[in-house]
């Protein structure tokens, strides 16, 4: 069953637009999920800019209702409240529940993560 406010959408990989996102070593490319399901849903890739993160980004947490991420190249370790450190490489993937403190501790040069979220827009808290 189609939902209303839902579109069909393709996006072209040989087309594909890299904006930076909230740190200057991450650039985003947007997949259209968010055009398509009015908001509902977001997707994206999330890759690195330059020599990898060498540096925490910092406790924080997002408020959301669904959040997961798939690692489509290279590794990364990131600090979970609860779980301790966790490294997820090339193949993995691993779901966030809503606001569970993180914090991103490494990603490789050659790190690509596929990132899914409901809502496509959300609130990130910083600790």
């Amino acid at each position: 069953m189609k939902a209303d406010n839902h579109k069909f959408i393709v996006k072209r990989a040989d087309q594909a637009e890299w904006t930076q996102g909230l740190r200057s070593e991450f650039e985003y490319r947007d997949l259209g999920i968010r055009e398509a399901t009015n908001n509902q849903f977001g997707a994206h890739i999330i890759r690195m800019t330059g020599d990898g993160l060498e540096h925490s980004t910092g406790k924080h947490s997002h408020i959301t209702d669904f959040q997961m991420f798939y690692v489509l190249g290279g590794e990364a370790r990131f600090y979970f409240e609860g779980e301790g450190e966790v490294t997820v490489r090339k193949g993995d993937c691993y779901y966030q529940p809503d606001g569970l403190v993180h914090d991103a501790l490494y990603m490789s040069d050659d790190c690509e993560l596929l990132e899914v979220t409901l809502p496509a827009d959300f609130e990130t808290k910083v600790y």
